[in-house]
């Protein structure tokens, strides 16, 4: 192909999915809030046009270059352009695939549901009252530190923040009804995802022949406790379904329990457990192992190469229903994987519900873990028990503008026996929940047993049944309870606090966030954003700051939360058509 045909074309099909994007992106739902709709689509499109502004302008630069190149005779450029014009290609066939993208009525999806454009807007909004809030309640808290000999000053800044905080959970409460107004749309769309999910992974794990089908091992025994043996059976479960390979968890010796995982869980397939096969070999690129049978899998540390489909990334062929559906689909994501996984056995199941009836569990109700042993001074710091209840008392003061609250139950589940009487002690107006023959099992002495085991998984159940979860990130058992919880709700993405980490998947591929606002530093510690700029993040400070990587810059600092938006990674999936027509006769 001649250089300028190519550039003609790369052009056209960048015009063509910006007049799709324009044409299709802005649909609102039937509301009867008319000027607010209008309002809406009107800045969306301003949004648009600045974007499709900014892409034009890069365009004709790179276009510039083009032609100096081919001048010059170098060809080097022109590859370039031919692998994104075969990305163009993908995006404009998703875009026509999925056609409401950013509106209501997708392709296997509930009808009169809210659009994408207006869920993102109000996430955004979400998450800016909550930064907003974060900023304001840490500055105050600095004024009142440093004025420790002005009494009146101290005073009138409680006063402030006791009512910022009041304002800050009627706007919440405005945003929680304003997401129950789709309400029904949502329970059955949730309902409808997840059931495809579980329905692939199923076909996925029981193929046809076990004797001919391509299979991907996985050993357990990842020297690392329960939580992080869990997150290593998923990202097997990742790999096997980016594969199109049905999953063989080997289990035998299993540190927790010598019976091995199916003990306590059902097994992973139904017709498929042999690891047997006429070809094997160990992990490697795509066209090394495309044609063996049986590939085994190192631990995530020691994956090369790294496929695109690891966590963070969801299947393209469901991101538009997830990311209109759910907050953080990379967590959704794994969630459902976790729910396929963790069928209990009918002896555990039974444990389970005597266990409720016995500790009397139930909603609402807020999960606390609390972490006191092993990681306390490595990989995590000391938090006493008030620094939990801060979080608890304010998740309780939000719900009671939107129900009755009988009780303020708090579920403590804890490596630490003496968390729950201290519990009991500093708060008497809270009901404490608490099994203390789970705290004592989790200690170092007995961490690795039958009873240890029974221990961890009842805890991490009820954790993820609470309506609310308190909790470290840098804790693997506090991020898996707050993985299964989106199981259990139509969108648990908000319903955390952490005390230290932002939420991460070990061994994850880069979580990045992109500038929506310029940032011009204030500080040394603070780094210049420009609209677009792509941020490695690292963390979230939760005082209105995170911390990141600006990877146009290469400088390394703090930013306002607030100027900035996670970015999903969707990425290229196999499609499971198979399946869905299965489900569908």
């Amino acid at each position: 192909m001649k250089p300028w045909r190519l550039i003609l074309t790369v052009l056209f099909v960048w015009l063509v999915i910006m007049v799709y994007m324009s044409t299709t992106v802005f649909q609102s739902t039937d509301s009867n809030e008319h000027t607010e709709r209008k309002l809406q689509k009107a800045v969306q499109e301003l949004d648009l046009l600045k974007k499709q502004n900014r892409e034009l302008r890069k365009l004709a630069d790179e276009l510039r270059d083009i032609r100096f190149m081919s001048e010059k005779g170098d060809s080097s450029v022109l590859k370039v352009y031919q692998k994104r014009l075969k990305e163009a290609q993908t995006h404009l066939d998703l875009l026509t695939k999925n056609k409401s993208y950013t509106a209501m009525g997708q392709p296997g999806s509930s009808d009169n549901g809210p659009s994408l454009i207006h869920e993102a807007l109000r996430r955004k909004i979400e998450n800016g009252v909550l930064e907003f809030w974060y900023f304001t309640r840490s500055e105050l808290q600095k004024i009142k530190d440093m004025a420790q000999e002005n009494h009146r000053v101290r005073t009138r800044v409680e006063e402030v923040l006791k009512d910022a905080g009041h304002q800050e959970r009627s706007i919440m409460t405005d945003l929680f009804n304003l997401s129950q107004s789709a309400g029904k749309w949502r329970a059955k769309e949730a309902m409808e995802l997840s059931d495809l999910v579980q329905n692939r992974l199923h076909y996925l794990q029981n193929p046809k022949d076990c004797r001919t089908a391509k299979k991907l091992i996985c050993n357990i025994n990842k020297g690392c406790g329960y939580g992080c043996q869990l997150h290593h059976v998923v990202y097997c479960f990742t790999l096997a379904y980016g594969t199109q390979r049905t999953l063989i968890l080997q289990s035998g010796g299993w540190r927790y329990s010598s019976a091995g995982w199916e003990k306590v869980f059902k097994p992973l397939s139904d017709t498929c457990t042999d690891s047997n096969g006429e070809s094997a070999a160990h992990w490697g690129a795509p066209d090394t192992i495309k044609d063996v049978q049986v590939v085994s899998l190192p631990i995530v540390d020691s994956l090369a190469p790294r496929p695109d489909f690891l966590p963070l990334a969801i299947p393209d062929d469901i991101a538009p229903r997830l990311m209109r559906l759910h907050g953080h689909p990379a967590v959704w994501w794994i969630g459902q994987i976790l729910k396929f996984m963790l069928k209990p056995q009918p002896a555990l199941a039974t444990d389970i519900e005597e266990t409720r009836k016995k500790l009397g569990f139930k909603n609402p109700v807020v999960g606390i873990h609390v972490r006191r042993t092993d990681k306390v001074g490595t990989e995590a710091a000391f938090h006493g028990i008030s620094e939990y209840m801060k979080h608890v008392e304010e998740f309780y003061d939000l719900l009671e503008r939107r129900q009755r609250i009988d009780k303020r139950r708090v579920y403590i589940a804890s490596d630490d026996a003496s968390v729950f009487p201290e519990a009991q002690k500093a708060y008497p107006n809270y009901e404490f929940i608490s099994d203390q023959a789970i705290s004592k099992t989790a200690g170092l002495a007995s961490r690795y047993s039958d009873s240890s085991l029974r221990g961890i998984i009842l805890d991490i159940h009820f954790l993820a049944l609470s309506d609310f979860l308190v909790c470290t990130f840098s804790s693997q058992v506090c991020r898996v309870a707050y993985e299964i919880m989106q199981v259990y709700h139509t969108d648990a993405s908000t319903r955390f606090y952490s005390l230290d980490d932002i939420y991460y998947y070990g061994g994850q591929n880069a979580h990045n966030q992109v500038a929506m606002y310029k940032h011009v530093p204030r500080s040394q510690v603070e780094i210049a954003l420009e609209p677009g700029d792509l941020i490695g993040v690292a963390g979230n400070h939760w005082d209105g700051y995170s911390k990141g990587l600006n990877k146009r810059t290469g400088k390394m600092g703090l930013y306002p939360s607030y100027k900035v938006r996670d970015v999903i990674s969707v990425v290229k999936f196999p499609s499971y058509k198979e399946a869905d027509a299965q489900k569908k006769r």
